[in-house]
């Protein structure tokens, strides 16, 4: 894979699929499912500039697992895997231990 740099305070993540249980044996299609809201944070953007110019870092780091938005980001496809480019703002927790 490429290696993928987000600009400003964009975030690169990896949607974690959760196991997927099954309640009385019915069968849930993918299109029925909800979107994951967990991601594994691949690459950030160096963060957003204020109105006078100074650089606010970014609060996340690559390898930190977080909590998005369900319907935030643009979802994009490498090598088959599926991907999303968020905004900081689209991130609304991360997972800790």
């Amino acid at each position: 894979m490429s290696t993928i740099r987000p600009l400003g305070d964009r975030v690169f993540v990896e949607p974690v699929e959760e196991a997927v249980e099954q309640k009385g044996g019915i069968y849930l299609p993918d299109t029925a499912r909800e979107k994951p809201l967990k991601a594994k944070v691949i690459s950030v953007g160096p963060g957003r500039r204020d109105d006078s110019g100074k650089l606010i870092p970014m609060e996340v780091k690559a390898g930190e697992f977080v909590l998005t938005s369900k319907y935030g980001g643009t979802e994009i496809k490498i090598d088959d895997k599926t991907y999303k480019i968020l905004s900081s703002s689209d991130i609304l927790a991360v997972v800790e231990g």
